[in-house]
């Protein structure tokens, strides 16, 4: 294969302290390479000095001669005066972008949703995100680097831009870098995991399934003092491989290997213990959604749900964004009340919400931590013991001496284990999650994981982290047009039932009329108009790729200074195409009819 970048003897150090010190390593033509590592040991710093943005205190980064390389920061530097458009495909003629099939995949995968004609300064973060994706994607580089691509995306932005991502960096085209701390994705698209720790990058084959047993094999045979971390990914590995039937009908590393390490590993959860004990501390009444509506500004959000929460319920919450999870939330929590029907709270409940804005946090923000843990009570349960509150703080990956930091000065994914750690010792009996990942390293993700196999009460978590919805949860629901709908199937099954209902939308957009099929065989008449149709289909589609082809040379030709005249013939050219594609799907209709 063929050396696209590499880096030799790298060494980059900060005043406080060595971030990298001799490392080693190059990228290949064909390389979809993930790098995980806990937060502050450099992923973000190997990037930046691969791209040229960072320069080393020692060594050298070296490139073919030619070789483009793109980057997706974590915060972009997108222009706010500019348009969506204009953002994206710069001053590109319509005709040439429109008719690139690369770059309308990107358009309808990231942004179909926003107004090509918004000023970026008026976008949210999430949007902002997908318009620096979308921009980088629409490019043509040899080697592009993505730090948390995944960040803003909901599941099917997530799942499309893994299918993206594997369909463009094959095994002979380019090199792909990626920092996510998205499982799932990283399982899904990389094939060579960097580990990033210690001032080292350590390379492991295949994606993070095999890195979770690679990694167990390397503390074993170490054997460092390092026993809490090697139980914790044997946990993580006894799931992948007894969990998710998508995961364990993949050979993606040495089963055999796989079942020696995990032989002594119990299952993760005792779910008829851990439902005794919810039920004692909640009753059989925790929170029933009865008929519940919620309508905003004559808009309708939910519609009619009916959700009988149990105690002991594990229970992940799917949907699209702006679909009405927060609102479901929100009903749950108290917070928000229905505009139609009732929501009825079991006495004993005691329910505390995981959110994104740290809401927990904001009145203690100048106290130290350590202040703040001397308030709590002494000690916290887990797995049947004893734990203080610092030792169940540094199980979630905090370092001791970050005890001495205030709360407001400690970083988001600080924040984030020390705002789980309260709301635990609070000892609620109803916790929703919403977003936990945020901000959140792999390290950390198990960690929390493990502590939540052994939390005995109702949990509901709302992620577009399909892994940690798959790993912590037993059942999932999907919120689709203001319904709750189970998916016995998980995030697959979900994914499949969007996918139908975009396709039938588009079908709707396009005027497609169709009937359905006859249940009998089709008559000897039927099947004559039937191929009628078909001939007729056949010389329309000839005609309408013959006006395409006229209208693509006429743009070509076209005064690129007439901007109104440019815009009249993309408009009719669009049209054309949606034409063609109602004909083609009638046709496929039409031949399925007769074969």
């Amino acid at each position: 294969m063929a050396h696209l970048l590499g880096a030799e003897a790298l060494h980059l150090e900060y005043p406080t302290r060595v971030v990298f010190d001799s490392v080693s390593l190059g990228v290949d033509e064909g390389d979809r390479i993930g790098i995980v590592g806990r937060n502050g040991d450099g992923k973000s710093s190997l990037l930046g000095m691969l791209s040229g943005r960072i320069e080393p205190d020692g060594g050298r980064v070296t490139r073919r001669g030619g070789v483009r390389m793109g980057v997706l920061d974590q915060s972009d530097t997108l222009d706010p005066a500019l348009t969506v458009g204009h953002t994206i495909v710069g001053d590109r003629p319509e005709h040439e972008w429109a008719g690139d099939a690369r770059v309308r995949d990107v358009i309808d995968g990231l942004v179909s949703d926003l107004s090509w004609d918004a000023a970026v300064g008026t976008l949210s973060g999430g949007q902002r995100r997908r318009v620096a994706l979308a921009t980088l994607l629409v490019e043509d580089w040899d080697v592009i680097a993505l730090d948390e691509p995944t960040n803003h995306l909901d599941v099917e932005g997530i799942s499309w831009l893994a299918a993206h991502l594997k369909r463009r960096w094959t095994a002979s085209a380019g090199g792909l870098l990626v920092i996510t701390h998205d499982r799932w994705f990283l399982d899904e698209v990389a094939t060579t995991t960097w580990e990033v720790h210690d001032r080292v990058v350590e390379p492991f084959e295949g994606g993070y399934a095999a890195y979770v047993l690679q990694r167990v094999e390397r503390d074993r045979q170490a054997a460092v003092i390092e026993g809490k971390r090697q139980n914790l990914m044997k946990k993580e590995l006894a799931w992948l491989r007894r969990g998710a039937p998508a995961r364990t009908s993949k050979p993606k590393f040495r089963i055999d290997a796989a079942n020696q390490l995990i032989s002594d590993v119990p299952p993760l959860r005792d779910r008829t213990e851990l439902s005794r004990l919810a039920t004692a501390r909640l009753g059989k009444d925790v929170v029933d959604l009865l008929d519940v509506s919620v309508s905003f500004d004559g808009r309708e959000i939910l519609r009619d749900v009916e959700w009988r929460i149990a105690p002991g319920e594990r229970t992940g919450i799917l949907g699209a964004n702006g679909a009405g999870k927060s609102t479901l939330l929100a009903l749950v929590a108290g917070t928000l009340e229905p505009t139609s029907g009732r929501v009825k709270r079991g006495k004993t409940v005691r329910l505390s919400m995981l959110d994104q804005q740290f809401t927990e946090l904001q009145e203690i923000a100048g106290d130290r931590v350590r202040e703040v843990l001397a308030r709590t009570r002494t000690s916290y349960v887990v797995d049947g013991k004893e734990m203080t509150p610092a030792q169940l703080l540094e199980r979630l990956g905090f370092a001791r001496e970050h005890l001495s930091a205030r709360v407001g000065e400690l970083s988001g994914g600080q924040k984030r284990r020390l705002q789980l750690l309260l709301i635990l010792l609070a000892e609620p009996n109803v916790l929703i999650l919403d977003e936990p990942t945020n901000d959140v390293d792999t390290d950390m993700l198990a960690a929390m994981e493990d502590l939540l196999d052994s939390w005995p009460g109702t949990l509901i978590v709302v992620s577009h982290d399909r892994y940690l919805l798959e790993r912590v949860t037993d059942q999932q629901y999907a919120v689709m047009d203001g319904r709750m709908r189970h998916v016995p199937g998980g995030v697959d099954e979900y994914l499949e039932l969007r996918r139908r209902q975009q396709d039938a939308s588009t079908a709707a957009a396009g005027g497609a009329t169709a009937a359905s099929a006859p249940a009998g065989q089709p008559s000897s008449a039927e099947l004559r108009a039937v191929r009628k149709e078909m001939a007729a289909a056949e010389r329309r589609l000839e005609k309408l790729s013959a006006q395409v082809e006229r209208l693509h040379t006429q743009m070509a030709a076209h005064d690129p200074g007439d901007y109104g005249g440019l815009t009249a013939l993309g408009e009719e050219l669009r049209t054309l195409e949606a034409q063609v594609a109602e004909q083609e799907e009638r046709w496929l209709e039409l031949s399925e009819q007769v074969g």
